[in-house]
């Protein structure tokens, strides 16, 4: 995908997914209900984070502390998986495309001041790179312990601007530290068909990305699958 390509299918991405948030942020992020009250919509993000990552402690703490741990998010939407991140670890940096959605997440997490919410271009993360050094000046630049990112990738058209996170991820990822994250695994569907359905991956071409992103895909669990999970281990130096 050439750049222009990719600038028009952002493009087209950011309006959509602003367009959902005004209309029904709630459902468009978790579509299991249509109308969701405030306290079901949050606590279907902490029964996420139970199943995804207090139950993976060992793969994700790796002897760590929590509160310790400096974590990235990508994709927040209205901060669902956000506000239950920032209730477990130490500092929350999360990003998202769509500046509504942005708006509400950064709304949900006005209690939360460990975590920071950003609008991102939707390929890459200069944003949080460029916040980090503004607030610390030169220095030690930042570095995060676990990366996660739950139904994002499966709504991405594009495996070139997938990749172009898992390797942005891996640029703030510490030596050794977990990138847990879900794409589309169902072969049916087609790259670059809409903002909705996003392109999907075998196994095979999960691990591949991984190699060229300086990863090792640990474990894979739901290939085939629409929630095909995938657990990329930063290579040490």
């Amino acid at each position: 995908m050439t750049r222009k390509d990719s600038s028009g299918q952002l493009g087209r991405m950011r309006r959509d997914w602003d367009q959902r948030a005004r209309e029904n942020a709630r459902h468009y992020v978790a579509t299991g209900k249509e109308q969701w009250t405030e306290e079901e919509f949050y606590q279907s993000g902490e029964l996420l984070v139970d199943q995804q990552i207090r139950n993976d402690t060992t793969n994700i703490y790796q002897g760590k502390d929590p509160k310790s741990m400096k974590v990235l998010e990508i994709g927040c939407g209205a901060g669902r998986i956000t506000r239950a991140l920032a209730g477990l670890f130490g500092e929350v940096y999360a990003v998202d495309i769509s500046e509504e959605m942005v708006r509400q997440a950064r709304a949900a997490l006005r209690g939360f001041p460990n975590a920071h919410i950003f609008h991102n271009n939707g390929r890459d993360l200069s944003v949080v790179r460029d916040h980090w050094w503004g607030r610390l000046g030169i220095g030690k630049p930042l570095q995060v312990d676990f990366a996660f990112s739950v139904i994002v990738f499966q709504h991405i058209p594009s495996r070139d601007v997938i990749e172009n996170y898992v390797r942005e991820v891996g640029r703030l990822l510490s030596p050794g530290g977990l990138f847990k994250f879900q794409v589309q695994g169902n072969p049916d569907v087609q790259e670059g068909v809409d903002s909705w359905i996003g392109a999907s991956f075998t196994e095979r071409q999960a691990r591949e990305m991984a190699e060229r992103c300086g990863f090792e895909m640990r474990y894979n669990h739901g290939a085939g699958d629409q929630y095909y999970w995938l657990w990329f281990f930063k290579r040490r130096e």
